[in-house]
């Protein structure tokens, strides 16, 4: 039996629930396959469970600094097993709410894996599917080592299974994901050691962030191992060790966990059915309407090689919704700027090119940068304070804002504001222009000389 649609949708995260409601209510008749739980990674296994955690984490903080405010010593203890409880009951009720608004909607909802049968058809178990239009969002998965013994240790995914924290634990990685999961480990009550292949991590961002988030790192007592490659892992006696290629080790390990990269979910869609060719890392190519190679079939979100940020596939699949189903035909995403955070501990916030970028795109001369470091008044009382950094990137004689960048107390909060102003065009003038807000952090982001 086949039945026809305007729209398939092949995966539930966020950017294919995205683009299913939206059809949907353009008055698209439309199927979404899910062959995992409502939500994708963002809900799952990414942005909220590991925002829960940093919540945790922070609070734990918190409460260390309450003695500085004249506050009883307060020694915090997460009760891990009650925390993650709470935290699986949450997510189960964002299930429902993914399923009643597809409900709502009338997106039918089929549970099970894809494939393509066809340029406009696919199979889910013994039924087959076609429509006009296909999107393709079935995200991505964390990336294994290849190594002997990698299986000893988990991934990122792995990480929100575990039924207690670590004692001593290893994380592998050097991107935002390792970044993070570092830092709540650490400020939860693990022993936290944060393993890198290079001099230093977030390599593709900002070098002023990593600089301050390093420092920042090793006061906090996490321990940061440079240059280093993992050649195996061995189950010993006393737990875990690490083999690295120098000879060295690191031993004594509850827990590895892996944060080397994430890689799609494509190899088994049956792509070439549809005359859709992957990219060697198994990217699908779309073009900047999310079209593929193929008539009629898109993709958005972690299966193709934009920024894997959850508000990036939703912004995708809603403005492509928009074109096919509501003649908005110059509809798309510009991801020129596009504002990211990272739940480290103190968070990072930024959006638009680092100060190394600008002046290679657009020559050192014309590239202005402001920037301060300073001590956040929440930290006043603290013998070491942590400090806050902030950037301003600027071009041209008018000096066009094109980077902000900020490490510190609250950071995450106040990018969204500016985003906005970046994405209007606002100057250092304008900025200058601008009634700062006393006493607070974000106030130096309009007085920076």
């Amino acid at each position: 039996m086949t039945q026809s649609y305007d729209l398939i949708v092949i995966g539930g995260g966020s950017g294919g629930i995205a683009m299913a409601n939206r059809a949907a209510r353009y008055g698209a008749s439309t199927a979404l396959v899910a062959a995992g739980p409502l939500g994708g990674t963002c809900v799952n296994a990414g942005c909220v469970p590991k925002k829960i955690f940093w919540n945790a984490a922070h609070l734990a903080g918190q409460m260390k600094m309450a003695e500085e405010y004249g506050f009883d010593a307060v020694t915090p203890r997460c009760h891990w097993e009650l925390l993650k409880q709470r935290r699986d009951a949450y997510i189960e009720r964002l299930n429902d709410r993914y399923a009643q608004g597809l409900n709502g909607n009338g997106v039918t909802l089929i549970r099970g894996h894809a494939r393509f049968s066809g340029a406009h058809q696919v199979r889910v178990d013994d039924n087959t599917l076609e429509a006009e239009h296909i999107l393709i969002a079935t995200g991505g998965q964390p990336v294994w080592p290849d190594i002997p013994g990698a299986e000893l240790g988990i991934t990122s995914d792995g990480f929100f299974t575990l039924e207690k924290a670590p004692r001593c634990v290893a994380v592998v990685g050097a991107g935002y994901i390792a970044v993070e999961l570092a830092g709540v480990l650490n400020a939860l009550g693990s022993d936290v050691s944060l393993v890198m292949r290079r001099k230093h991590f977030l390599n593709d961002f900002e070098s002023m962030l990593r600089e301050n988030l390093m420092d920042a790192m090793l006061h906090q007592g996490i321990n940061l191992l440079a240059q280093r490659q993992v050649r195996e892992v061995e189950k010993r006696a006393d737990g875990l060790c690490l083999h690295f290629q120098d000879g060295d080790c690191l031993g004594g390990l509850d827990a590895i966990i892996w944060a080397i990269g994430r890689r799609p979910n494509s190899a088994d869609l049956d792509l070439e059915l549809a005359n859709i060719a992957a990219a060697p890392q198994g990217f699908i190519p779309v073009d900047a309407f999310q079209n593929t190679q193929a008539s009629g079939i898109y993709a958005v979100g972690d299966v193709t090689a934009g920024p894997a940020l959850t508000p990036v596939a939703i912004a995708a699949g809603r403005r492509l919704a928009d074109r096919l189903f509501d003649a908005q035909t110059a509809r798309h995403l510009d991801t020129h700027l596009v504002p990211t955070v990272i739940f480290s501990h103190p968070p990072i916030a930024t959006i638009g090119l680092s100060e190394a970028a600008a002046q290679e795109q657009y020559g050192e001369e014309a590239v202005k940068v402001y920037q301060t470091i300073f001590t956040p008044m929440l930290r006043a009382f603290s013998a070491e304070p942590e400090k806050a950094a902030m950037k301003l990137v600027t071009v041209g004689r008018e000096e066009k804002i094109i980077g902000l960048h900020a490490i510190g107390d609250g950071v995450d909060e106040m990018l969204q504001g500016f985003a906005v102003a970046l994405h209007m065009g606002a100057t250092k003038q304008d900025f200058d222009d601008t009634i700062a807000i006393h006493p607070t952090s974000s106030e130096e982001f309009v007085t920076m000389r």
